[in-house]
Parts: structure tokens; C-alpha cells; sequence
């Protein structure tokens, strides 16, 4: 098989073929990831490499039309076949010889990550998946040609039968998208012999289990049909008719047996739970649903109807996967493609107005959740640098698991959670962003004004205080102490700015042992601070609160607390945020214009602060927390650090609700990298080297070496 192997490559680059195969390779891709990774500076390399896609279906013909229709032609087929080496080694050399140049290709442009991560970040696993899949695309092609190359001696009609034959099934899948649902059967076997149906899960960054045993496994298939092809036309000799019927007849039994076995593995494949059929290689991990998503689809005791109102093959890439993943991590989650054209009017039995062509219906009962297409994403219309595979532009996060989740928790909860938030003492009103964790986590949000009631009602999941300005009354103070003694959960801010009494408020902290330090707190540490002193990032120091936080958090203007809880007491006192032992207190400080008037005075206390603490009661089962910076829930705040400051709320307010599953919020994951600093001297040079004087000189190479070798003949 070696020497088969040696004298097909030395073949291939004895003649023009294998110049011309890799100078057109080289082109084609070349020009793109000038264009989308030199020009534009996108990070994303599977940009490129799919220009590659629609060019092998034309270049591998090329290089598979004489390996087997040549020796044929020459009739030094039947030498090969006398020799002591067998058929099936033979074929494989001559297989191998093809790969390895095709490989050529895709070993060159593995460097190009390399390359592209000395000017910014570029997602390496993403990158290399998507170099994998060209590459078992392009191998499964090759086995595709090298079997039509069999069937006839004209070179000719192979290249043409290889290219329509890789064409068809290229086409495949787009004809596979004008099934409607009702014909699953169809749009399921167009979808199996298309080549492309799993090459699109490589390009976003999955490895696909399924598509590699796929890739393999057909082409194993169409390397055994050459093989019963050739051993056909050696049976075929004249004289012999009943040979050759025997002979005729075993080869179809074994042609069909090998056809049944690629088709059970891949069924087989195709049954493996959804975590064994894949892996998600995402710079972001967009497709992995976290550990509280898993915990709540393995406690679910009730079926869940997810509506995708889309054809299956039109449903966005990204979104189709996290449904896969849902589905496959509980057996009551289930997913149904809606066909909208077929059925415009689906959605009036669970909404009045027309949801967006890809949005999600869920459903459990007689509750339902209609979750929009555009809110599965998160733009910055400031940039417009990155796309999805569906070409939406602008897309700066990934918010399908947040919204999913929160719409499972809505169906199968029983009971609506309600937090009220106080006003009529100069309170601030959340930020958009904290409304929203709020909101994904069930709860609806109501404005309450104790003036106008008698007590909180009991039915309150929580109460939030946001940075009050003016004293409560003696009764506002009286109700809401009243409602942690019933077991009411309370979180307050507060703010520098507050009025100099605060002494009715103050006796809600104090009722709890905390005590709010007069005056703010200046940072001392160079690495606890933002920009300013008083812009502080403290430590998290809770065991309970933000371990799903990587960062920052942000509080400027933060006060200090202080705990007044005695040992032995039923009060139990927790830290959540802290300053470094740098910090110091500055009293009686307005609002500061420069850092001189934050430098550390005579007289100003040095240590360590607590900034964010929280006191539960045993007795009670009352909880109070207090973040000293009522402009942690500012949405230009959480937006610096972000959206760590609204994950920390939404950690504390998880606990108030009356099941996990009602609680949990997933955080928004960021859907690209940032794009790559590309000077143009760089994109200039790399235009001329790569695009033009590369395949040119490839070209030369081999014209040169074919003229020398004529004419030496």
C-alpha cells in the first residue's frame, strides 16, 4: 500500500493536477480570510473556511477523476490487480494519496489561528472545529470521487459524474428545507444523504460525535463500493457467464450489507442522549445550558411543549441547539417545529399579537409563555461588527437559556411571586437592567407606597428599599419592621445623599443589628478602585452569593456597615462585599469634583469595610440585606462591570422565592469575540502574498514541472 501510496502522490505533483488542485484552494480561501479576517477583523476563522464548502465540490473532481478511470484507460488496472498487493490496499494508497493533499490545504491553514491571535483574541477550539469539519467534508468527497472514478475509463465523465453527484447532495439540504413538517419522513432522509448536514454544526463551534462517525463512516461505505466495484470488473471475463452471476450476485449481497451497517451506526448514533452526540467548543460556551437549567429540567414532574415557530430547517442554528440540549437533558421536555406558513394562525390560541418568524411558545398545561425572537438576543446598536449564522447583525449576547429557563420556571409554576418595591421617601427606581434579572427570574414587580396601606401584604415574595433619600415615618418604619418579624425578606440601598436624620429608617437596620457608618467610604488600594477613589470594586467575600461571577463589581459612593449583633443572639450576620484594609471613611464628604478632595485627612479611619452585608433571624425566618451603594442597580453602573452588579442581585433574590425552580436567572452570554487590530500595511501585504503571489506561484510550479517532464519524453 506504501508504494501504491508514493507513486500517486508523485504523480499528482509530476503533473499539473495537484499544483492546480492546491493553487485554487489556496485562492479561494485565501481571498476570503483576507476579506473577513485581514479586511474586516472578524475573529471567527469558519467565516473563511466555508468560501470552501461550494469550491471542493468542483476542485475534488479534478483530483479524483484519473485515480481510478486512468488505470483503466491504460489497462494497467489488470497489472495492479495481478500484483501481490490486494485490491483493497491498492484502492486505500490511492484514497490516501488524495487525502494527503487535500490535507496539505488544511494543515496550512491551521496556522492561520495562530497567526490571527497575535493581533487579538481568537477563539482556538471554534477555529480548529471548524478546520476539522472542512476536513472530514473534504474526505468524504474524495471517497465520493475516487468511487466514480471506478465506474468508467472516460476522465471526463468521471470529473462531470463526481462533480453532479457531490452537487446533488450538496443541494440536498436546501431542497430538504421545502418539506413542511408534515412530511418528516422525507425531509429525514434528504437531510441523511446530504453532506452538508452536519458540516454547519462544526462551523458554530461543535464537534459533532454524530457527524464524525457520519463523515467516516460513508466514507468507509463508498470505499468498500469501489472496492466491490473493481472486484466486479476483475470477475468479469468472458467465457465465464455463470461465474460471473455467482460473482454478481455476492457482491450486491455484500454492497447491501455494508449499506445496512452505515446506516444502523448512524441510526444508532443518532439515539445517543443529546450531551454524548456533541460538544460545544464556543469561545462562550453558547450552547451549554449551566447547572441550575439542569437542576430544574431533572426535578420537572410535567410535560413542557416548546413551539418553534419555524420549519426545523430554517430554525436558527444556535437556538436549535440549546433546544437539543433542553430535550435531552428531560424526558418531558419536548420540541415541535411549527410550520407558520402552513399554520399562520397557531399562535392565537396563546397570544393575541403575532410573534416574530423563530420565536418560542411554551407550553405546560394551561399555562404558556410566548418568548419573541429578538429577545432571545441582545444588540449594541453602536456596532455592527458581528453576525449569527442567520446573518442578524449587531448581536452583542446570548440570552436563549435565560429565557427558557425562565419561561419553564413561569409554566410549571403554580403561583405567582411578587416583589414590591417602596417609594415616597425619594427612593431611585431600578435600573432596566435589574428589572429584567427580576423579571427572568418570575417575579412581577410592583410599586407599593406604605402610606397607603395598612401593612405588606404577607403574599410579598420580597420588599426592595432603593436608595432612600428622606426619613420614613415612624408607621412606613413600623410596617416594614413588622414584615420581617412575620419572615419577610428585605433588601435595602442606600445612598450618600440621604437627609442627615434618618432615624426612623435607621431603626430598620438596627432592628437587625446594622448600623449604616456616616459619611463614604474612599478606597486606598489602587487595584480596589475605578478611575476615582470613591468608585469602588470590592471584594466578594460571601460563600452563598456570586460564584457564577467573573469580575468586577462596581459601588460608587458606598457607605460603610457595621454590626451590632451580639453572640448568642438569634441574628446571624453575613459579609457579601468589602473594601481592602486600605480604605478609610471620609465624614460629612458632598458630592467630591476631584480626587484631592478624597485624599485621606487626619482623623479619617483606615480599614476594612463592609460595604454589603446581610442578617437572617432563626426565629423568624426574616432576612435582611443592605448594599450601601444605591447606584449598583444603575444601569450605566452595571453595564461597566458587565451586568456582575444585577448577577448579584439576582443571587439574592434567588432565595426569595419559595422554590428553586421560580428563582434562578441565567445571565446573558456574550456572542462574539472582540474583533482582531489588523494594520493596513499588514492586510495590504497580505492581500498580494497570500491571495495573488501564492497560487500564482503554485501554478508556475507545476506548469514548469509538466513542461520539463514533456519535454524530456
Amino acid at each position: 500500500m506504501g508504494a501504491v501510496w508514493k507513486r500517486e502522490v508523485r504523480s499528482y505533483f509530476q503533473s499539473v493536477l495537484g499544483w492546480v488542485f492546491l493553487a485554487v484552494f489556496f485562492f479561494v480561501f485565501n481571498l476570503y480570510f483576507y476579506a473577513y479576517n485581514l479586511s474586516y477583523g472578524y475573529a471567527y476563522l469558519s467565516y473563511s473556511i466555508q468560501s470552501l464548502e461550494f469550491i471542493l465540490l468542483i476542485i475534488v473532481p479534478v483530483l479524483t477523476m484519473r485515480s481510478m478511470a486512468e488505470d483503466r484507460k491504460l489497462k494497467t488496472d489488470q497489472l495492479l490487480f495481478t500484483s501481490p498487493v490486494p485490491i483493497q490496499k491498492i484502492i486505500l494508497g490511492k484514497y490516501l494519496a488524495m487525502v494527503f493533499i487535500f490535507s496539505i490545504g488544511c494543515g496550512a491553514i491551521c496556522l492561520c489561528p495562530i497567526f490571527l491571535s497575535a493581533l487579538g483574541t481568537v477563539p482556538m477550539g471554534e477555529s480548529y472545529t471548524a478546520i476539522l469539519g472542512i476536513w472530514l467534508y473534504g474526505v468524504l468527497a474524495l471517497s465520493i470521487g475516487l468511487f466514480i472514478s471506478s465506474l468508467t475509463e472516460n476522465l471526463v465523465i468521471a470529473a462531470i459524474g463526481s462533480f453532479a453527484l457531490l452537487f446533488a447532495s450538496y443541494m440536498m439540504s436546501n431542497i430538504s428545507s421545502l418539506f413542511s413538517s408534515s412530511s418528516a419522513v422525507l425531509e429525514t432522509i434528504t437531510g441523511a444523504v446530504s453532506i452538508t448536514t452536519y458540516l454547519s454544526d462544526f462551523m458554530s463551534g461543535t464537534i459533532s460525535i454524530t457527524g464524525i462517525l457520519y463523515y467516516l463512516t460513508v466514507s468507509g461505505l463508498f470505499l468498500f463500493l469501489t472496492f466491490q466495484m473493481n472486484l466486479r470488473h476483475r470477475w468479469q471475463k468472458p467465457g465465464k457467464k455463470g461465474r460471473r452471476i455467482k460473482a454478481g450476485a455476492f457482491s450486491s449481497a455484500f454492497v447491501a450489507l455494508g449499506i445496512a451497517i452505515v446506516i444502523g451506526i448512524n441510526a444508532g448514533a443518532s439515539q445517543l442522549p443529546a450531551g454524548m452526540k456533541s460538544i460545544d467548543v464556543t469561545y462562550n460556551k453558547l450552547y451549554t445550558i449551566s447547572s441550575d437549567t439542569r437542576k430544574i429540567l431533572k426535578s420537572l414532574d410535567q410535560d413542557v411543549t416548546i413551539y418553534v415557530l419555524n420549519k426545523k430547517s430554517s430554525e436558527d442554528e444556535v437556538i436549535r441547539k440549546t433546544l437539543k440540549n433542553y430535550q435531552g437533558s428531560s424526558r418531558h421536555i419536548k420540541v415541535k417545529y411549527v410550520d407558520t406558513t402552513a399554520s399562520p394562525n397557531f399562535y392565537k390560541t396563546y397570544t393575541d399579537s403575532q410573534p416574530t418568524a423563530g420565536s418560542l411558545i411554551v407550553v405546560s398545561g394551561k399555562k404558556s409563555q410566548v418568548i419573541d425572537y429578538s429577545n432571545l438576543y441582545e444588540y449594541d446598536y453602536s456596532s455592527y461588527s458581528s453576525y449569527s449564522s442567520s446573518g442578524s447583525s449587531g448581536i452583542s449576547a446570548y440570552d436563549g437559556e435565560g429565557q427558557i429557563t425562565s419561561a419553564i420556571n413561569y409554566v410549571i409554576s403554580d403561583r405567582s411571586a411578587v416583589i414590591y418595591t417602596i417609594s415616597g421617601h425619594g427612593e431611585t427606581s431600578l435600573g432596566t437592567n435589574a428589572s429584567a434579572v427580576l423579571s427572568k427570574q418570575n417575579y412581577t414587580v410592583k410599586s407599593l407606597t406604605l402610606l397607603k396601606v395598612k401593612k405588606i401584604p404577607a403574599s410579598a415574595s420580597a420588599v426592595i428599599i432603593n436608595g432612600p433619600t428622606k426619613d420614613f415615618s415612624k408607621e412606613d418604619a413600623a410596617k416594614v419592621k413588622a414584615y420581617l418579624n412575620a419572615g419577610g425578606k428585605v433588601l435595602i440601598t442606600t445612598s450618600y445623599q440621604q437627609a442627615s436624620d434618618m432615624s426612623n429608617f435607621d431603626s430598620i437596620l438596627s432592628s437587625y443589628g446594622m448600623k449604616i457608618w456616616n459619611g463614604m467610604i474612599i478606597e486606598g488600594s489602587s487595584s480596589r478602585y475605578y478611575q476615582y477613589s470613591c468608585y469602588l470594586l470590592p471584594n466578594l467575600v460571601s460563600d452563598s452569593l456570586g460564584s457564577s461571577i467573573d469580575g468586577y463589581l462596581f459601588t460608587p459612593y458606598a457607605q460603610g456597615i457595621t454590626s451590632a449583633v451580639k453572640k448568642g443572639s438569634k441574628l446571624t450576620y453575613q459579609s457579601i462585599l468589602q473594601t481592602s484594609r486600605k480604605a478609610y471613611q471620609k465624614k460629612d464628604l458632598s458630592t467630591p469634583k476631584s480626587e484631592e478632595d478624597l485624599a485621606k485627612e487626619k482623623g479619617d479611619r483606615t480599614g476594612t469595610y463592609d460595604i454589603g452585608a446581610s442578617v437572617s433571624s432563626s426565629s423568624t425566618g426574616g432576612e435582611l440585606t443592605v448594599l450601601a451603594s444605591s447606584l449598583m442597580l444603575d444601569d450605566s453602573i452595571d453595564q461597566t462591570v458587565a451586568g456582575n452588579n444585577t448577577e448579584l442581585l439576582s443571587d439574592i433574590t434567588a432565595t426569595y422565592a419559595d422554590t428553586d425552580s421560580a428563582s434562578v436567572s441565567i445571565k446573558a452570554r456574550n456572542y462574539t469575540v472582540s474583533n482582531l487590530t489588523v494594520n493596513n500595511a499588514l492586510s495590504n501585504a497580505s492581500l498580494v502574498i497570500l491571495v495573488l503571489a501564492l497560487p500564482i506561484a503554485l501554478l508556475l510550479v507545476g506548469i514548469v514541472i509538466w513542461f520539463n517532464r514533456r519535454r524530456r519524453v
